[in-house]
C-alpha cells in the first residue's frame, strides 16, 4: 500500500518569492507590525493566501510533529445550529475523545456545499488538521472525494454505502424506524405521516424506504414531505397536513426541534395531542421531555457517537484500514405524545 505524500510545508521565503519582497517585509506583514507600506502588506497577506501559509501550521512543523487537531465543517444555519442539541452532544463527545489525546476540534460552518469542499481544501492546504469527520454524508459526496484526493484520514458518520470505502460510523436507522411505526401501528393509527430532512442526504433515504416498507406491511397509508429541519418547516409542515382534507393522524419528524415546533403549531389549531394527533421525533433530548406532552422519540447517546467517532478518526489518523463500525441502534421512548387515534378516524 502507497502512502499520500505529505505536502511541503510554505515557508515564509516562499512567500516573499511570490509577493517579490524581502522576507523581513513578509514577517512584519504576516505579524502585522510596522515597517511595511500598506500595499506591500497586502500584497504579502495575498501571496501567503495563495500558497496557503498559516503561523499554526509554521508553529506545528518546526514542534515536529502533526497539527493536533481534527476538523469538523458542518453545512448548516448557525442560528440553527444554535438550538439544535445533537451536533451540540456530538461535538461534546468528540471533544471529550480529543482531550485525551491533547487534541482540538476545528469547527467550520459552511452556507453551501462547494464551501465544505473548499473547507477540506484549505485545511489540507494550511496542514491545519489531522483528519476530518464527515456528517450529513450524501451519495457522491464531493467531501469524500475531496478527502480521498487530498490523501487526508477521514471518517464519515452515517450509512457505510455512502462512505466510498473510508471508515464509517453509523447506526441501524432501518429498524429503529420499524419501531415508531410499529408501536403507532398498535395503538390503532392506519394515516401517518413523516416529515423529513432533505432528500439528498444518505440517512433520508434510509429512513424513508424503511418508513413507506414498515407502514405499508401493516396496512397504513404512509405520506412523506420534506422539510429543511428547521423550526419554521416542522410547524409549517404539521399545519399543512393537518389541516388537508384527510389529515394523519399521527406524525413522525426526524429531528426534535420540528416535533416540538408542530407540538404548539398544533395547539394553535385547536388540537390535542395525543388526542387528536400522535407525534413521535427523531433525536430524543431535553427538548422532548421538558415539553407538555413530552414526546416520544427514537434516540441514542450521542455524547457517546461523537467519542466513539473521534476514537475511530484517531484509530485511522494512526493508520488503521478502512472499516464499518456499528452504534447502538436508536431506541423509541414512549411518552405522553402518542395514542390511540380519534373514533371517527
Amino acid at each position: 500500500m502507497t502512502t499520500a505524500r505529505q505536502p511541503r510545508r510554505v515557508t515564509i521565503a516562499d512567500v516573499a518569492r511570490e509577493a517579490q519582497t524581502s522576507t523581513a517585509s513578509v514577517s512584519y506583514a504576516l505579524n502585522d507590525r510596522p515597517g511595511v507600506s500598506p500595499a506591500t502588506r497586502e500584497r504579502v497577506l495575498a501571496a501567503a493566501a495563495r500558497l496557503g501559509w498559516s503561523p499554526t501550521s509554521a508553529a506545528r512543523v518546526l514542534a515536529g510533529g502533526g497539527s493536533g487537531a481534527i476538523g469538523l465543517v458542518v453545512g448548516r444555519d448557525p442560528r440553527e445550529l444554535a438550538i439544535e442539541p445533537f451536533y451540540m452532544q456530538f461535538i461534546a463527545g468528540v471533544e471529550s475523545t480529543l482531550a485525551e489525546r491533547e487534541m482540538s476540534l476545528v469547527l467550520e460552518l459552511a452556507p453551501n456545499a462547494d464551501a465544505e469542499v473548499e473547507a477540506i481544501r484549505r485545511w489540507h492546504r494550511s496542514r491545519r488538521v489531522d483528519g476530518v469527520l464527515l456528517t450529513d454524508v450524501i451519495p457522491n459526496d464531493p467531501r469524500i472525494a475531496v478527502a480521498q484526493e487530498c490523501g487526508i484520514p477521514a471518517v464519515v458518520i452515517g450509512d457505510p454505502a455512502a462512505a466510498a470505502g473510508l471508515t464509517a460510523l453509523w447506526t441501524d436507522d432501518a429498524s429503529a424506524m420499524e419501531h415508531a411505526v410499529e408501536h403507532l401501528a398498535a395503538l390503532g393509527h392506519r394515516r401517518i405521516t413523516r416529515l423529513t430532512a432533505p432528500a439528498r442526504f444518505a440517512y433520508t433515504a434510509v429512513r424513508d424506504a424503511a418508513f413507506e416498507r414498515a407502514a405499508r406491511a401493516r396496512g397504513m397509508e404512509p405520506d412523506i414531505v420534506r422539510t429543511d429541519l428547521s423550526l419554521e418547516s416542522g410547524a409549517a409542515g404539521a399545519r399543512a397536513v393537518l389541516t388537508s382534507t384527510r389529515p394523519p393522524t399521527a406524525l413522525v419528524f426526524d429531528n426534535d426541534v420540528m416535533a416540538v415546533a408542530a407540538l404548539t403549531a398544533t395547539h394553535e389549531l385547536g388540537l390535542s395531542v395525543p388526542r387528536d394527533v400522535s407525534i413521535v421525533a427523531w433525536d430524543d433530548s431535553l427538548l422532548c421531555r421538558l415539553v407538555t406532552p413530552p414526546v416520544t422519540a427514537l434516540g441514542h447517546d450521542i455524547v457517546a457517537l461523537g467519542a466513539h467517532a473521534a476514537r475511530r478518526m484517531l484509530a485511522v489518523i494512526d493508520g488503521a484500514e478502512p472499516a464499518a463500525h456499528q452504534e447502538a441502534t436508536p431506541t423509541l421512548q414512549i411518552r405522553a405524545s402518542t395514542g390511540p387515534p380519534p373514533a371517527e378516524a
